[in-house]
């Protein structure tokens, strides 16, 4: 028992160890209502690493006197399912308890369906991924969704006090004294992954030697050793990592500086250099626009620039990219008018080409009436001359509504509506 790690250790044994998932395992939440009800059904528990997915899969088992079985979707064959099936049989019901489930191929998944159906396997799921997008419709329509949110600070300083005074599953024949500084570092730089944070408390308490009392000392620098780095929490191929994504978006649009140099750290910390790149030039042309054209260019010179230099120099021309864009005058005025135009084209609403507008450079063009009345422009002291542009079919149509957010936007206004008197 000992020689496994202390986060494995000191998992919950019922509901009520459960540590953190409130909305789920409190008084009165569905979980806890099935606990009650001795109903426990089919269910995907899905959230970031570290939130005690799997150990509250198995509190709930253990909390009904079910017998249970573990097993990983990507590791564990389609004979291991075969076997915990013929187990459930002898007992009647069993719950399996599935890790990785959103890698579950087909083959397996067909397995499984029919003895969920009858209620022989009561399957709980769990993964780091959004069900939504990576389980298979016909597992998923079979199971509750509950999604586990990162743990609070205070959620994980408790648990870690738990384990430093529990004797039997975790360091309570240990004598150690831990300073508050100690503490709160350990389930600061975890970062809402109680895992990281027990394998940083217990690495602590093995290698630091006893003082002349028999005392394991534990002070904030042995502390930040022990954790290295400020765990985070999310990969570039995870959920989380698009969360981070359309987070970092959103708070450039939302002209929020500190809020998009925040989640630009999270995403240099993830070392995507790719993706920030993509999102800042998008946008550089989908958020500010006409309000600040010269903001595209500029963010592709810092892209470049990222690119060439690489991390961790990279950060410096993003930093200023990002604050430019963040602090820029917004409009989308341009997109959504194209948007608008290609809606009308999708559903046939267009026409044909005026025949003032159409190519007249080849011979005969004039003879069926090509380009005969158009009017040039340059041909005309204000550059500008009243003709139609649009087919007849939608000629009245109007895309564009100029915003007034920028200057340069504002003098495009400006000249829009004195176009639009003249007509």
């Amino acid at each position: 028992m000992k020689n496994q790690p202390l986060a494995f250790r000191m998992r919950p044994e019922n509901i009520d160890e459960i540590i953190g998932q409130k909305h789920l395992v409190s008084e009165g939440k569905t979980i806890r209502r099935m606990v009650q009800a001795n109903r426990l059904a089919s269910m995907i528990l899905f959230g970031p690493p570290g939130t005690g997915k799997t150990s509250m899969a198995m509190a709930l088992a253990k909390s009904l006197g079910l017998p249970f079985k573990l097993l990983n979707a990507v590791t564990d064959k389609k004979k291991d399912l075969e076997i915990a099936v013929e187990e459930a049989k002898m007992h009647g019901q069993m719950v399996m308890i599935l890790d990785e489930v959103h890698r579950l191929d087909k083959g397996k998944q067909d397995f499984l369906l029919p003895h969920l159906e009858s209620n022989r396997i009561t399957l709980i799921g769990c993964t780091t991924s959004n069900p939504y997008h990576s389980i298979n419709p016909a597992i998923r329509s079979r199971c509750h969704l509950f999604e586990l949110y990162s743990l609070e600070t205070e959620d994980i300083k408790d648990a870690l006090k738990r384990a430093i005074d529990d004797q039997k599953s975790g360091l309570g024949d240990l004598n150690i004294e831990i300073t508050d500084e100690a503490m709160d570092h350990f389930a600061n730089a975890s970062n809402g992954d109680l895992r990281s944070a027990m394998n940083g408390l217990e690495l602590a308490a093995f290698s630091t030697p006893d003082d002349d009392n028999g005392k394991i000392e534990i002070d904030l620098g042995t502390a930040e050793e022990c954790m290295q780095k400020k765990s985070f929490s999310h990969d570039k191929d995870g959920d989380a990592h698009y969360d981070v994504l359309s987070a970092f978006q959103k708070s450039i649009r939302g002209s929020d500086i500190n809020a998009s140099l925040h989640y630009l750290g999270r995403l240099i910390e993830a070392g995507d250099l790719d993706s920030i790149a993509r999102r800042l030039v998008v946008i550089a042309y989908e958020d500010i626009g006409l309000a600040n054209p010269q903001a595209g260019p500029r963010a592709l010179a810092a892209v470049e620039a990222a690119e060439r230099l690489g991390f961790p120099e990279a950060r410096i021309p993003l930093a200023v990219a990002v604050s430019e864009l963040a602090l820029s005058p917004k409009s989308n005025s341009a997109y959504k008018a194209l948007d608008e135009a290609l809606a009308d084209i999708r559903k046939g609403n267009s026409g044909d080409v005026p025949l003032h507008l159409k190519d007249a450079h080849y011979k005969g063009a004039k003879e069926m009436g090509r380009g005969i009345d158009y009017k040039y422009p340059h041909n005309y002291e204000s550059g500008w001359v009243e003709q139609q542009y649009l087919p007849d079919k939608i000629k009245q149509r109007k895309y564009y509504a100029p915003k007034t957010t920028g200057k340069f936007e504002q003098a495009m206004k400006q000249v829009y509506d004195k176009i639009m008197k003249r007509k």
